[in-house]
């Protein structure tokens, strides 16, 4: 008589594995070390989420570079959407931006396709902070803003894994800059189309004066109806 194996419990499945990990397998890896870093682009970067009375405005400079040094790219997307009605940053490595974020659509898809509802955005903030603090991504520091039957999201993702919710917030290179244009400017209650001119303000300000970013803004209008992505090279289309 055939002995059934032990290693599995009834329903099959390996209970060695850690039922935390990714429902699409693992988080993607490499053997790249942190002194790699100098010779990848990345995304000197001022990225901005603000929460508004309509919904959450992002905005994103446009310059990328090479080990912070040249100028490799002027014309980068630094937003871009995971979540039909959210989207997060690219502040960091290129490449291991752009991993975290097909990891985070994918799961976000996978989410959608076996439960039949979009995954609420504070449980994507979660995940996003576990991707974040496991994965391969090089000192990421996005920030995830979206519309859900909760209301309206702005969190910002530390490389440690750490997720803080705000009214409004700024990382990356610029953001010394960036915060005291926000301070003086923010209101509670804002427009999208208010919030949009105040992001735009303070992109300017730190394309000023921090080498790391240049070149236009990036600014994404998000309510529950979807996220609109448009890019303006000059600033005086949106201010």
């Amino acid at each position: 008589m055939r002995q059934p194996d032990s290693s599995l419990p009834r329903t099959g499945q390996d209970h060695t594995l850690s039922p935390y990990e990714p429902e699409l397998g693992e988080v993607p890896s490499n053997d790249l070390s942190v002194d790699d870093l100098d010779t990848v682009n990345k995304t000197g970067t001022t990225t901005i989420g603000i929460s508004t009375s309509e919904g959450v405005v992002i905005a994103t400079d446009m310059r990328a570079s090479l080990g912070g040094r040249f100028v490799s790219n002027k014309d980068v997307q630094k937003v871009e959407q995971i979540h039909p009605t959210g989207a997060l940053t690219l502040v960091g490595s290129v490449g291991g931006a752009q991993s975290f974020i097909r990891s985070l659509r994918a799961e976000v898809n996978l989410y959608e396709a076996r439960r039949g509802e979009d995954i609420s955005i504070s449980a994507l903030a979660t995940l996003a902070g576990n991707f974040a603090r496991g994965g391969p991504f090089f000192a990421i520091n996005p920030i995830l803003g979206g519309v859900d039957e909760e209301g309206h999201h702005v969190y910002s993702i530390d490389p440690a894994g750490g997720v803080m919710k705000d009214d409004y917030t700024i990382t990356g290179s610029g953001l010394t800059v960036a915060y005291g244009t926000l301070e003086r400017e923010y209101e509670d209650d804002m427009t999208n189309e208010e919030a949009k001119r105040v992001a735009a303000s303070g992109i300017k300000a730190a394309v000023e004066r921090d080498t790391g970013s240049g070149n236009g803004v990036f600014l994404a209008t998000i309510t529950d109806e979807g996220v609109d992505i448009k890019g303006h090279k000059d600033f005086d289309d949106v201010l």
